[in-house]
């Protein structure tokens, strides 16, 4: 079970971006503490979400914010410190996934939709953190033509770039740009869809 210990350290209404600060400044492990203080239950929680291994997450979150005290001097100033924590969760899971050869399920159901295969699998690759599949779904149908097709032809059909260059008589150059286009549309519509939904 994680547990976790209020301490006496004075910046206790510290946001976590100044704890971060305080923490790098004096290597003070007060500051850490309260970090882990706050968030240990829910990267722990996360753990259990992506391993499906509630008492392999308790050592999986420890070794979390083992890497997490390594990593504090690369967080930068201005960026949140619990995305920051929920993409090193998010990555030393999937990296213990790949090395175990365990496909991890990225979704907030504990089922997978009706239809869920290839098509999730393929697209839960343009994001960096944990996917919705319905409003994946969702997002990708709120795609104009040209973009759905980007998205369906190289992330579903497997079509290279090539061959969409050929199917749209354009140049390589100009698929790879508009699929960029794409994505940041498809990302833009999903994050609109899952607002309101952070990890943290």
């Amino acid at each position: 079970m994680v547990e976790t210990r209020s301490n006496s350290c004075s910046e206790h209404n510290s946001t976590d971006e100044e704890l971060v600060r305080l923490f790098l400044e004096s290597r003070d492990n007060r500051h850490f503490q309260k970090l882990y203080e706050r968030y240990a239950l829910k990267v722990y929680q996360k753990c259990v979400t992506l391993t499906k291994d509630a008492t392999r997450a308790e050592d999986v979150m420890h070794d979390v914010f083992l890497k997490l005290i390594h990593k504090m001097s690369s967080f930068k100033t201005g960026a949140k410190f619990s995305t920051w924590l929920f993409t090193i969760t998010h990555n030393h899971c999937m990296d213990l996934a790949r090395v175990s050869k365990r496909r991890v399920i990225l979704v907030h159901e504990a089922e997978t939709p009706e239809g869920g295969g290839k098509e999730e699998l393929c697209l839960q690759g343009l994001f960096e953190e944990e996917v919705n599949l319905i409003m994946l779904k969702e997002a990708l149908d709120l795609l104009d033509l040209e973009d759905k097709a980007m998205i369906y032809l190289r992330y579903l059909d497997d079509r290279s770039i090539r061959d969409i260059a050929s199917l749209f008589r354009i140049t390589e150059s100009a698929v790879k740009m508009r699929l960029m286009r794409s994505r940041r549309k498809l990302r833009r519509w999903y994050h609109k869809l899952s607002e309101g939904s952070n990890f943290f």
